[in-house]
């Protein structure tokens, strides 16, 4: 371990030991509920499916009165989705779609493809076996039993399966209100002119697709100018307004590094030096606001990334991703790794632990970008996801690495 810095272990206990779930609950329909985290537990009310119905096409029938192939039995009915059948007459069979109900007396389905129409009757070319494609009232889901768990960060499928057992409407933890603002007087936007010296704000970008993707409620501050009052001003309103106040640049220890003293003047910084690559500098605390009236205002945790957007990006899925569906009220915020195939060689690692960029191979295995520098966001535009490679550990080819992709860091 470098002295003086806290493992990525560490820094991320103390992180989420920090993080206050949201109290604040919303009803929000269920057409709109896809991406929010479910406050209170969903039960059904309920038998899925509500009926005894067919999983075929076909012909539902008495299997007694087929004691061999290339039986034939009268066509008595037609049901449909959505329809209900007469009770099955002895010797008769009632033609039967998807879904629809079983009548009464009937104990399988043939599928169509097993039978022939003849006028008003139906030859069944096989014996049916017992329940042959039924579905049994309460086979999915019964009345009264649980079928999302408060904490589910709500995907189609759940909005989907709420809607199978009829609730409209879910009560979910309302949105993270972020606040996002960036430092530099090098900064510039995309579109203005470039004088030199200065650099285009990508990290803006970045952080806000990132907020996006994790449903917050993203306020935007904006670039600030390198001053101590600059800093401490916009810390001051966004902590008014926000839950977590991210930023990026001003984390280090140089002298226009405003953001660390700035948040030691409005607030408390917990840490600031993490033993990872990319991304040493990070701050966590937490900032004061004020209230419109005067006064003491609600606290907003304080998380503070490195400039660098290579730094930046990989950051902030390690340490804010976490905290932020911590702050939703998610309990296992770890993303899941893969054991993958490295196909390259790292003979030269780091003390810190290293995140790698790399990317799927044709052949199942992961090819790394031959430039790890933190300023290259080529990189993360290229990968696939990350190499998460302990300190000191060499990679040669065929070694099984922990591999994190970015679907998982996205979720």
């Amino acid at each position: 371990m470098n002295k003086g810095l806290l493992s990525v272990d560490e820094a991320l206990g103390v992180l989420l030991e920090g993080a206050r779930p949201l109290a604040e609950i919303e009803t929000v329909p269920t057409l709109e509920a896809t991406g929010r985290v479910l406050a209170v537990a969903q039960t059904s009310t309920m038998d899925v499916p509500p009926m005894d119905n067919s999983a075929m096409d076909g012909y539902a029938l008495r299997r007694v009165d087929v004691p061999a192939p290339d039986t034939r039995l009268r066509v008595a009915q037609r049901i449909a989705a959505g329809a209900v059948g007469a009770a099955l007459e002895p010797g008769s069979a009632a033609r039967i779609f998807t879904g629809a109900p079983i009548p009464d007396g009937a104990d399988a389905i043939v599928m169509q493809e097993f039978c022939t129409l003849d006028g008003d009757a139906v030859v069944v070319k096989k014996v049916p076996q017992p329940e042959e494609w039924i579905r049994r009232r309460g086979s999915d889901i019964r009345a009264g039993a649980q079928i999302l768990a408060a904490g589910t960060r709500l995907q189609p499928q759940d909005t989907g399966l709420a809607a199978s057992v009829g609730i409209a409407t879910l009560p979910v933890v309302r949105r993270v209100r972020l606040g996002l603002f960036f430092t530099g007087d090098e900064l510039v936007m995309p579109g203005d002119p470039l004088p030199p010296g200065r650099i285009y704000n990508s990290n803006r970008f970045t952080l806000n697709g990132l907020a996006k993707a994790f449903d917050c409620d993203t306020r935007d501050y904006g670039i600030v100018p390198d001053s101590l009052e600059a800093t401490r001003a916009v810390l001051r309103r966004a902590a008014s307004e926000c839950d977590v106040i991210v930023t990026s640049g001003g984390v280090s220890v140089g002298e226009a590094d405003f953001v660390k003293p700035a948040v030691e003047a409005e607030g408390s910084l917990l840490m600031w030096r993490i033993a990872m690559k990319p991304g040493r500098p990070l701050a966590f605390g937490r900032v004061r606001g004020v209230r419109a009236e005067g006064g003491a205002g609600p606290e907003a945790a304080f998380i503070g990334l490195p400039g660098n957007p290579v730094s930046s990006f990989v950051t902030f899925l390690i340490f804010v991703r976490p905290f932020l569906l911590r702050t939703q009220g998610i309990a296992d915020v770890a993303p899941r790794a893969i054991a993958a195939r490295a196909d390259f060689d790292w003979r030269e690692p780091d003390a810190r632990r290293e995140f790698l960029r790399v990317k799927w191979n044709a052949s199942g295995g992961l090819d790394l970008y031959p430039t790890q520098d933190s300023a290259v966001m080529t990189s993360t535009a290229w990968a696939d996801g990350l190499v998460d490679n302990p300190p000191n550990e060499v990679i040669r080819k065929g070694d099984a690495v922990r591999f994190l992709p970015f679907s998982e860091l996205y979720a």
